[in-house]
């Protein structure tokens, strides 16, 4: 095992990176874009008003999928230290 499994260690990363971090990049984009929406609906162009209900969305979305989440990096982490041994030799 040399290169093309450090390499697909790397893409396999890359990909739950993606997966973990995904729902809560949507849920603060839908968030934004919907107070984007009111703020010119309404003409109240305070730019300080998307902070808290962004956070909120964000703090909202670790509580439903975090679990999720933490399963996703922990069974990634234990197959890395799985295979970790034969690939250093």
């Amino acid at each position: 095992m040399g290169e093309s499994a450090f390499l697909e260690i790397g893409q396999q990363g890359l990909q739950i990176a993606l997966l973990v971090a995904a729902p809560l990049l949507m849920a603060s984009l839908i968030v934004g874009i919907l107070i984007s929406l009111v703020q010119v609906a309404t003409s109240l162009q305070d730019a300080t008003l998307t902070f808290v209900p962004k956070i909120l969305a964000v703090g909202l979305t670790l509580l439903l999928i975090g679990h999720w989440m933490m399963r996703v990096l922990v069974d990634y982490t234990n197959r890395i230290l799985t295979i970790l041994p034969g690939i250093i030799g």
